[in-house]
């Protein structure tokens, strides 16, 4: 009798184990299949706009790093035997520097009128605080963004008015051009003492 107890407790217990993933299942595939109907297909669009929130990101994190009363630096001012940076762009102005040429790149993309006192790329010359530079940096981004949400498949080699260039090579120009000048301000927070956003340790 006892062995008979045993074995039908055996057979409820491998019945309620063999239940179990058959009501898992049902709830849990339903719901990765509409995950998966929600994720949308990349487009061009996608990819460059993920491009720019991505050098984006990094210009504004050198920004942030470095302290307002170093803004006007620039390794000129080091004095380095056998260095030429005579003339070179301060910290500031290599930021301005960026917004501006998003503005002069991405404009024809949009069809935006630039703004005025772009200063040759330079940005604008009253331009001198931290907190007004990251904001006009910030809204040259945004006119990349909207820049990027033009493209199409079809587009893409279209010459914009007012440019010699296709829309494409604009959109990435831009993107291009933005990492060449990271690169400097990078070496711009080293000479300062300063590691750079990026090269940090997470658990810093």
């Amino acid at each position: 009798m006892r062995q008979i107890r045993i074995t039908l407790l055996s057979l409820l217990v491998m019945a309620g184990f063999a239940a179990f993933p058959l009501k898992r299942d049902s709830r849990i595939v339903p719901l990765a299949a509409a995950a998966s109907a929600q994720q949308a297909p990349p487009t061009v669009a996608s990819v460059v706009d993920r491009e720019i929130s991505s050098v984006e990101q990094q210009i504004l994190d050198v920004a942030e790093a470095m302290p307002e009363d170093k803004f006007n630096f620039s390794p000129e001012g080091l004095n380095i035997r056998g260095s030429d940076y005579k003339g070179i762009r301060s910290f500031a102005v290599q930021l301005k520097h960026v917004a501006a040429s998003n503005y002069f790149i991405w404009s024809p993309l949009t069809g935006d009128k630039l703004p005025e006192d772009l200063n040759d790329g330079n940005g604008p010359e009253g331009l001198k605080t931290k907190a007004g530079i990251i904001l006009f940096l910030k809204q040259s981004f945004a006119l990349g963004h909207k820049a990027a949400a033009t493209l199409t498949a079809n587009n893409l080699l279209q010459v914009p008015e007012g440019s010699e260039s296709t829309r494409l090579h604009l959109a990435e120009f831009g993107v291009a051009h933005a990492y060449d000048h990271y690169g400097q301000m990078v070496e711009y927070l080293r000479m300062n003492g300063i590691v750079p956003p990026a090269s940090r340790k997470k658990s810093e």
